[in-house]
């Protein structure tokens, strides 16, 4: 059977790919542009506070902010940054159902209090700290169980950051040692760690000043190496036991232990000069003798927390941070992970050469996420339910130059358009399509099918661990995968169990057949060109049912289906 060249065609006839415009919300924006700064601490000034400063920039710069989006393209956009996949047919339903006026803060409060939303940032931070795979000897199990733990519970930041900092032992029976551990396969002397640690941890790259002084902003090759004389303080131990099997030594289990270090570090400037660097960073330094313990010493002046007797961190009277950074970067890339771009480009390069585009909101975001001790849930909060991410994605003739991709600083103006994630376009396929269960009927064949579909996905549509998401690099095999590949067959099977079986079982409405592929896919109902499209479709094929294969087909091969808007 050949099904691609009418769902090509049809694939022509879908439009518009974005959602039809809500009512203005200019006025009201440009209303307050101007207004005395809202006082008070409860989550609602917050909020408000971020949509004035929002507002002043779009009227200092003369940009008028794109409508309200529509509630299907505003519901499928949350549920994949806040659940990491598509909402299901009925989801959507019963959200236009609903005429709350307070319907979008109950949704962003479901998905947080949803596992939806612990499994999809467990996933974007393993990702983030030790990439899409598992490095050699290291546990990705461990590291994702140490992520979902904190997000699962709330875990303050500074905590996170602590544990990750400081973390020793079993790199299963602690996760947070997987971070330092997949940066130590090299054995580098901590020169990787100290790269990935101040670019993810603190939004600095300094990796470049490893060689050199920085050709284009103020770091200096010294202070990359005053970062790697407290990082470098853990070694690896790889225990490994004979196998009589192989007739070799394999591998057990990875620990993480501390290093006595004394002194400071060495290194050769490109006069082949040695300099020498000490422990210090952010104005404070740290003990150089062999019984200091760096690590701890740097973690408690990132986050004001001391170990307890167990080694678990906690507040401490006679500590404080030095410095806001840990708290400023994790703003600066949650709102990224929203907006599509943070306050600056990329999000963890920043610095007085790289100033941010909204520096007092950024200012002013910082000091409430300290103030509300690190509180991840609420950061989220605010952002999502600013009027900046309420806005459709869709650009005006107003504001088209506000375009981030073409170099100019983010207004906010209009949603950015991002890619999903490997795991989000996997995940979001099984939700519209069921088609793990196509043919399927035992747990386990299920459980097996869905693993390997999914390596599949991420070995095709895997990135680089730090790639921002409105980096748009499609290729030959991707596209080959949404195509043809076997996850894309078995969607549009219509065997029993898939989605596409449970509709046309269901009704012998056309129509309504119709309405609810476009539900499930796009989060929508199609609109009256689309219908006729649709229709005849379904129509000129061979057999009716060879027609919704190829619907179903188009609508998953779409833009609109494969990019978060």
């Amino acid at each position: 059977m050949t099904l691609r060249p009418l769902a090509a065609a049809f694939t022509l006839a879908l439009v518009p790919l974005l959602s039809a415009p809500g009512a203005s919300v200019g006025a009201a924006f440009a209303a307050e542009a101007g207004g005395e700064p809202v006082r008070g601490n409860g989550d609602a000034a917050i909020i408000a506070e971020i949509d004035r400063l929002i507002a002043r920039s779009w009227e200092d710069n003369g940009v008028e902010p794109s409508p309200v989006a529509s509630d299907s393209e505003w519901l499928r956009r949350v549920w994949l940054d806040l659940g990491g996949h598509i909402p299901d047919a009925e989801t959507v339903q019963a959200f236009e159902r609903n005429k709350s006026e307070t319907k979008r803060a109950e949704m962003i409060q479901t998905l947080l209090e949803s596992p939806d939303y612990v499994r999809h940032f467990s996933t974007v931070w393993t990702n983030l700290a030790i990439g899409q795979g598992e490095p050699e000897n290291t546990s990705r199990l461990g590291m994702r169980r140490f992520f979902r733990n904190a997000f699962a519970r709330n875990v303050p930041w500074s905590e996170v950051v602590f544990e990750l900092i400081t973390a020793e032992g079993h790199f299963e029976e602690n996760g947070a040692t997987n971070f330092l551990l997949a940066q130590m396969v090299d054995n580098d002397e901590g020169v990787q760690a100290t790269a990935k640690a101040t670019r993810l941890l603190l939004g600095m790259q300094v990796q470049c000043t490893q060689c050199h002084n920085h050709p284009f902003n103020d770091w200096k090759q010294d202070q990359f190496w005053q970062f790697n004389s407290i990082l470098k303080a853990a070694r690896r131990v790889d225990h490994e036991e004979f196998d009589q099997q192989t007739g070799q030594n394999e591998f057990v289990y990875a620990e993480l232990l501390r290093r006595p270090l004394d002194g400071p570090v060495f290194f050769e400037k490109r006069s082949g000069l040695m300099q020498v660097a000490f422990p210090e960073a952010f104005g404070a330094k740290f003990g150089e003798d062999a019984g200091t313990d760096r690590r701890t010493e740097f973690a408690t002046a990132l986050t004001g927390l001391v170990p307890d007797e167990e080694g678990f961190p906690s507040a401490s009277e006679s500590a404080d941070a030095v410095t806001d950074q840990i708290a400023r970067a994790f703003v600066n890339r949650t709102w990224g992970h929203f907006h599509g771009y943070g306050f600056t480009k990329p999000v963890d390069d920043m610095g007085p050469h790289n100033p941010a585009s909204h520096p007092e909101l950024l200012d002013f975001l910082t000091a409430k996420f300290v103030e509300h001790n690190y509180d991840v849930r609420r950061l989220i909060t605010w952002i999502a339910n600013s009027q900046a991410y309420g806005l459709t994605s869709q650009s005006t003739k107003e504001n088209e130059f506000d375009d981030p991709a073409a170099g100019e600083l983010p207004l906010f103006s209009h949603m950015a358009v991002k890619r999903m994630t490997a795991e989000q376009l996997y995940d979001s396929l099984l939700i519209a399509t069921e088609a793990q269960k196509a043919g399927n009927s035992d747990w386990e064949a299920i459980e097996r099918q869905k693993r390997e579909w999914l390596g599949q996905f991420i070995t095709a549509f895997g990135t680089d661990d730090l790639t921002e998401s409105t980096t748009f690099n499609g290729s030959i095999p991707q596209a080959l995968m949404m195509m043809n590949g076997e996850l894309t067959s078995k969607a549009i099977s219509a065997e029993p169990g898939s989605y596409l079986n449970r509709v046309l079982g269901s009704t012998n409405k056309p129509e309504e057949a119709v309405d609810r592929l476009f539900l499930a896919a796009l989060g929508r109902q199609p609109t009256s060109k689309e219908k006729t499209a649709a229709a005849q479709l379904i129509r000129g094929s061979e057999k009716p049912i060879y027609g919704y294969q190829d619907l179903f087909w188009a609508l998953l091969n779409s833009n609109e289906f494969v990019f978060v808007k």
